[in-house]
C-alpha cells in the first residue's frame, strides 16, 4: 500500500516573502524582459504558487513598474559611478558614451524598450517610464551644464541637447539589438555628433571604441 508524503512547506516572514517575489520577477524581467512577468513565471522562478504571488501583489502592473524601476535605477547608479570616475566634461561624455554603447546592457535595452510599449497599457508603468527618463536626462544635462560653464562646451540649451543626446544613444542601441550588429562601432559616430550638439570642438570627447 503506498501514501503520499506531503511536501512540506516553508513559512516565511511577509517582508522576507514579499522581496522574494521582487527578487524572482526581477530576474525573469532581466533574463526574459518585461513582457514575460506573468503571474506563472515569477511564481515558478520563486518556487511558490500563483496564488501566494498573487496574494503579495495583487496588481501585475505595479510589480511590472517596480521591477522596471529597480533594473533601470540599478543601471543609472552603475552609470554614475563611471561617469563620476572621469576627469571633467568632456571625458565624462565619452564614459557615459562608452558605456551605454558597448553592447554589455541588452538585458537592458530590452527592458527599456519593452517599458515604452507596455506603458501605453499601465499607468504605474507609465509613471515610471517617466521618472525615469527624466533622472537619466538630469544625468546628462549635468555633465553637459559643467561643461558649458568650464568654457569647453557652448550650447545655450543643455536641457534639450541632453535629451537629443539620450534619445541618439537609445536609438541606436535599440536598432541595433534589433539587427543583431555590433553597438559599439557607432560609438566614435555619436561622440563626433554630441561635440556638435554640445558645441565643443572636433575630438574634444573621447571614446575608446
Amino acid at each position: 500500500m503506498s501514501s503520499t508524503v506531503p511536501r512540506p512547506r516553508t513559512r516565511k516572514a511577509p517582508a522576507e516573502r514579499a522581496a522574494e517575489i521582487v527578487a524572482a520577477a526581477t530576474a525573469v524581467a532581466r533574463d526574459q524582459g518585461l513582457s514575460a512577468l506573468t503571474l506563472r513565471a515569477v511564481a515558478e522562478r520563486a518556487g511558490i504558487t500563483s496564488g501566494l504571488v498573487a496574494h503579495y501583489q495583487p496588481s501585475m502592473d505595479d510589480l511590472v513598474a517596480r521591477v522596471y524601476t529597480d533594473l533601470v535605477e540599478e543601471e543609472v547608479r552603475d552609470v554614475e559611478r563611471v561617469v563620476a570616475a572621469a576627469t571633467d566634461a568632456p571625458a565624462r561624455l565619452g564614459s557615459l558614451i562608452d558605456t551605454l554603447m558597448d553592447g554589455a546592457r541588452d538585458e537592458l535595452t530590452v527592458v527599456w524598450v519593452e517599458g515604452w510599449a507596455m506603458a501605453r497599457r499601465s499607468d504605474a508603468l507609465a509613471a515610471a517610464v517617466r521618472t525615469q527618463m527624466q533622472r537619466w536626462q538630469a544625468l546628462v544635462e549635468g555633465i553637459v551644464d559643467e561643461g558649458c560653464r568650464a568654457g569647453v562646451f557652448s550650447t545655450t540649451e543643455p536641457g534639450e541637447v541632453a535629451w537629443q543626446l539620450i534619445g541618439m544613444i537609445d536609438g541606436l542601441n535599440a536598432q541595433s539589438l534589433a539587427r543583431g550588429a555590433d553597438t559599439t562601432r557607432f560609438a566614435r559616430r555619436t561622440a563626433r555628433a554630441a561635440e556638435a550638439l554640445v558645441g565643443a570642438r572636433p575630438g574634444t570627447i573621447p571614446v575608446s571604441a
